[in-house]
């Protein structure tokens, strides 16, 4: 008998998770080890004028972990023109550096698809108050 799964109901996913691209050839509790450190970098790094962590707001598309530990990420800003737009992934790739166990880090700027309120997680919602 064949088990079918359907996808996470939709109340069930968090808009602000990024895609995850990690590496098959790291075993799976090292890589988890890893992603959570990750995130946790990411969670460090603040947009100057919104009291929440970049992560929460959803700023960060993708994360790709390759079998060497090289770290590539995508991100996006709540608007193209943001004052810093030009500082904002080096920031990203400064904290996500700082892991233990990574060989380096690329940060790619994009804006397709345009950043939204919806990937906001909850916890930025709640405080921004914006309910």
């Amino acid at each position: 008998m064949s088990e079918t799964t359907s996808p996470p109901d939709a109340a069930e996913v968090q808009p602000n998770r990024p895609d995850l691209d990690l590496a098959p050839g790291i075993p799976p509790e090292e890589m988890d080890d890893l992603t959570e450190k990750i995130i946790t970098a990411l969670k460090t790094v603040f947009d100057p004028e919104i009291p929440v962590d970049i992560y929460e707001l959803g700023l960060i598309y993708k994360v790709a972990v390759d079998d060497s530990r090289l770290v590539d990420i995508e991100m996006t800003l709540t608007a193209p023109g943001c004052p810093v737009a030009g500082d904002m992934p080096r920031w990203v790739e400064n904290a996500v550096s700082a892991v233990q166990g990574i060989s380096g880090v690329n940060v790619r700027l994009v804006f397709e698809p345009a950043w939204n309120h919806g990937r906001m997680s909850d916890v930025a919602r709640v405080a921004l108050d914006m309910w």
